[in-house]
Formats: structure tokens, C-alpha cells, sequence
């Protein structure tokens, strides 16, 4: 069984399928990055800079209503 090497100071070391792994390698070539450990990190910190959409406000859920039952969707 591999073992696997500790992980640098400052990080933590994550486990994902190789399938994963080698499709992202086939990703990343061409790129400036060096390594999967780098590209995830990368994709993974713009994701986490990307805000989350938290649903309808209540706002947005009485127009919607309002507009639904001008269309006779709903009574």
C-alpha cells in the first residue's frame, strides 16, 4: 500500500479517488500550475469567493406569487 507523505506546514492533506486526481491533471495541462495540489487549491479558493445564493427573499417570493397568480397559476 503507498503511503502518503506528510502535509507542508500550513496545510492539510485531502484523499480524493484517482480518477479524480487524473482528470484533473488532464485539466490542468497547459496551465502555469505545477501541480493538482495547486490547481485544486486555486479552483477551490475562487468557489469559496463566489457567493452563495441563499434562496428568495421574502420580497421576491410575493412578487413571484403575485405574478404566478395574475397568470392563473396559483389562487
Amino acid at each position: 500500500m503507498p503511503t502518503t507523505p506528510p502535509a507542508a506546514p500550513g496545510t492539510v492533506a485531502v484523499h480524493l479517488p484517482e480518477e479524480i486526481v487524473k482528470a484533473i491533471a488532464a485539466r490542468m495541462k497547459g496551465t502555469a500550475f505545477d501541480s493538482v495540489d495547486a490547481y485544486v487549491a486555486f479552483v477551490l479558493a475562487r468557489l469559496l469567493e463566489t457567493p452563495t445564493h441563499e434562496g428568495f427573499s421574502e420580497e421576491d417570493e410575493r412578487v413571484l406569487r403575485e405574478r404566478l397568480r395574475s397568470l392563473g397559476y396559483i389562487d
